[in-house]
C-alpha cells in the first residue's frame, strides 16, 4: 500500500479492466472512458489535486508493479468534525487473503496519526457482507441504515453505515 501517484493511471486502468465484472455490483455505472488510460489519468490527476487541497488521501495496493486495489479517505473535514469517508476495493484474485483488513487498518492509523482525524465513516450495500466483515474486524461499528444512499449499478441502493472512532483527544 502506497500513496497514489500520477504514474499509477495505467496500472489502475488495467486493474479496473481486469475487475470490471467483479466490481460491477458494488460501484456506480462507469462511462467507457473510465476504462481507458486517458480516463484513469484524468481521474488520478483529480484525486491528486484533491489530496493537495487536503480533501482526500488516496492509496493504491500493489503486488510487484501490478495494481491490485485502492483505498481512499475522501470528504476529509477538519475543524471540530475531523472526519472522512472510507472507500476501498480489492482485485478479485486477492479477495479473502486479508489484504482489505490490512489496508483499512493502515488507513485508520494514517487518518489518526498523520491526518488528525477523529472518526471515519464507511458504507456498504446491505448484501455486501464481505465488506461488512472487513469493517467489523477493523473496529468499525454499525451506526444505521441509509435508504437509497448511493446510485450503484444503475439503482439507488440501501447501505449499512459504519463508523470508527479513532481516539477521544480534543482537536489539535
Amino acid at each position: 500500500m502506497r500513496p497514489l501517484a500520477e504514474e499509477d493511471a495505467g496500472g489502475l486502468c488495467r486493474a479496473y479492466m481486469r475487475n470490471r465484472e467483479h466490481l460491477r455490483p458494488w460501484e456506480p455505472r462507469r462511462p467507457e472512458s473510465f476504462y481507458t488510460d486517458r480516463g484513469q489519468a484524468e481521474r488520478v490527476r483529480g484525486q491528486l489535486e484533491e489530496r493537495a487541497a487536503g480533501g482526500m488521501v488516496p492509496w493504491v495496493l500493489t503486488r510487484g508493479r501490478e495494481v491490485v486495489g485502492a483505498v481512499t479517505l475522501s470528504d476529509v473535514v477538519l475543524g471540530p468534525f475531523r472526519s472522512a469517508h472510507l472507500g476501498y476495493w480489492i482485485d478479485a484474485e486477492c479477495v479473502g487473503r486479508g489484504l482489505a483488513v490490512a489496508a483499512v487498518r493502515v488507513a485508520c492509523r494514517v487518518a489518526d496519526e498523520q491526518v488528525g482525524l477523529h472518526r471515519i465513516e464507511a458504507g456498504t450495500m446491505i448484501a455486501n457482507q464481505a465488506s461488512q466483515r472487513v469493517l467489523a474486524k477493523c473496529g468499525f461499528d454499525v451506526i444505521g441504515t441509509a435508504p437509497q444512499y448511493l446510485h450503484i449499478d444503475g439503482e439507488w441502493r440501501d447501505h449499512v453505515l459504519f463508523q470508527r472512532i479513532l481516539h477521544r483527544r480534543p482537536p489539535g
